[in-house]
């Protein structure tokens, strides 16, 4: 376990052999559900410290393996579970708002947490979903990594997010906000505190946005009416993805909030969620292939006007699905 310098990027590579050995889709003795002795024997939503982790607190030494010109260093971090209910086949869209919002407030309260930590840079809460994204535990969970490097794509982000306040006085996300709810046609929802929409340049056919619409930076900034109406829109939003194809609709779904330990990003940084869709079709995978990933060159193979629509539609159905029972 061991982090990897890669000069032709300036980024950091996690090594972490360990993780090869963690349990694949296991149907019985699930350790996230009560009575496996791993988790309390009730709990509504509850953080574990994952197994298998990629980063710790203490690490070991790396293998003696680099140079001076390949640098190695110790995979400093953290690595949590959050699960999100003992219910072993429940999923996100399928539970209660105010159990969402339960939810929320643990994501905030492991944010705070292991933001004290002067090793964490970057504390990344995310989850995948279904077995497309390699998902190997069916048990409705996320996770929460808190990295001692910067993220590249983080960096990248905030990078485009300070040029554009240095150069307009406006926050990025701020206006990307305005563009869209300026056209409309990508807009899939919103509530009193959120937006949801299919940017006009992801390169995913489905690749959702959820942005706060106040200036906020992370999800200790919200206050008790903002927490519910994210709650509220997540579960709507993934119950509009299962909802399109009539099938559990995998994704990735990441929340970008503010760096810790690092420099003050409030005046130009915005808390946003990121959507990351495989699906094309019902049971067709946008791949990433050699183009999105040899040279970052991203392509969507549909235009998010038409998609937002089939989304939209699809949120319909969900709100009429809830409200039938």
């Amino acid at each position: 376990m061991e982090l990897r310098y890669n000069p032709l990027l300036d980024d950091w590579t996690m090594v972490a052999s360990n993780r090869k050995d963690r349990p694949t889709l296991p149907q019985r003795d699930c350790p996230f559900c009560p009575g496996s002795g791993k988790v309390p024997d009730s709990y509504e939503v509850l953080k574990y410290d994952n197994d298998f982790p990629a980063l710790m607190p203490d690490p070991p030494a790396p293998d003696p393996v680099g140079s001076a010109f390949y640098r190695t260093e110790k995979a400093r971090g953290k690595c949590e579970v959050i699960l999100y209910s003992p219910e072993h086949r429940v999923t996100l869209p399928e539970l209660p708002v105010h159990h969402i919002e339960k939810l929320v407030d643990l994501w905030t309260e492991r944010f705070a947490e292991l933001e004290k930590d002067p090793h964490h840079q970057y504390v990344l809460i995310f989850e995948n979903r279904g077995e497309e994204v390699g998902v190997t535990m069916p048990h409705p969970h996320g996770q929460i990594y808190a990295y001692s490097r910067m993220p590249l794509k983080i960096e990248r982000e905030l990078s485009s997010c300070k040029a554009h306040h240095e150069r307009t006085g406006r926050c990025l996300i701020c206006d990307m906000n305005r563009e869209e709810m300026k056209f409309q046609g990508r807009v899939v929802a919103e509530n009193d505190h959120f937006l949801a929409y299919l940017p006009f340049f992801t390169d995913y056919p489905y690749g959702l946005f959820i942005v706060s619409k106040h200036h906020v930076t992370a999800l200790t900034d919200f206050n008790r009416s903002q927490k519910r109406a994210l709650a509220g829109i997540l579960k709507e939003m993934t119950g509009a993805m299962d909802t399109l194809f009539d099938r559990p609709f995998p994704y990735m779904m990441v929340l970008h909030q503010r760096p810790v330990n690092g420099d003050d990003v409030e005046t130009y940084y915005h808390f946003h969620i990121e959507f990351y869709t495989p699906l094309r079709e019902r049971d067709q995978i946008k791949y990433y292939a050699s183009s999105e990933m040899g040279a970052w060159a991203a392509c969507n193979p549909c235009s998010v006007e038409e998609t937002a629509e089939e989304l939209r539609e699809a949120y319909r159905r969900f709100l009429k699905k809830e409200e039938s029972g």
